[in-house]
């Protein structure tokens, strides 16, 4: 059997989720062609209205999985809202899928300035010219936008605008799905009890 399979008891004998999902991110990076951290967000708006999007997992530990997003975009207000969010992994190529459910918390000021500093000087400029989720009147604003900000930022550090930080999704649940022929899939979820974590097995 390759790595990248998991068997019945290897779901069984893990006492954690993130030993876990450790591995099958490793798998993911190696077997997936493009975006292995590539994860769909759920939010909900202030009339109870769902939203989903992609949005990338830049960082993951025992206390939560982290990526980072201008927090006046719709994401960020939603967040913001109820501290509430939700995400799904799927890699195709291994036919699996995490699904992660919990409240959130916004990561520290030092953490946010690590992050932004190891980006790519064009997606610092592009976290100032971009009102994210805002109505634009033309692809010419956004341009003129980052010209200015270019300018503006020519020389030395470009600032990480106060607006621009990262949330952390802190697992209450984090359910485990590896497809199995004839639609007889392994799903294990994993629960918060206390400081440790309660496994069960779901019905496909």
């Amino acid at each position: 059997m390759g790595e990248t399979e998991l068997t019945v008891g290897d779901f069984t004998e893990r006492a954690e989720p993130y030993a876990l999902f450790t591995q099958w991110l490793e798998d993911a990076e190696k077997a997936e062609p493009n975006d292995p951290s590539a994860m769909a967000l759920a939010t909900v708006d202030a009339d109870g209205m769902p939203n989903v999007r992609m949005v990338l997992l830049k960082g993951f530990d025992e206390h939560g999985f982290v990526f980072y997003t201008n927090f006046e975009s719709a994401k960020g207000h939603e967040i913001l809202g109820s501290m509430k969010a939700a995400l799904c992994f799927h890699w195709k190529s291994l036919r699996r899928q995490v699904r992660v459910r919990g409240p959130v918390e916004v990561v520290t000021d030092a953490e946010a300035d690590a992050y932004y500093a190891s980006r790519p000087r064009g997606s610092r400029i592009g976290a100032w010219a971009s009102r994210q989720s805002r109505p634009l009147e033309g692809r010419m604003a956004l341009e003129k936008a980052v010209a200015e900000y270019t300018l503006k930022y020519a020389l030395g550090e470009i600032p990480r605008p106060s607006y621009w930080s990262g949330f952390r999704i802190m697992p209450a649940s984090i359910e485990f799905w590896h497809d199995r022929p004839f639609r007889l899939h392994d799903r294990v979820r994993f629960e918060r009890a206390g400081k440790g974590w309660e496994k069960t097995r779901l019905y496909p």
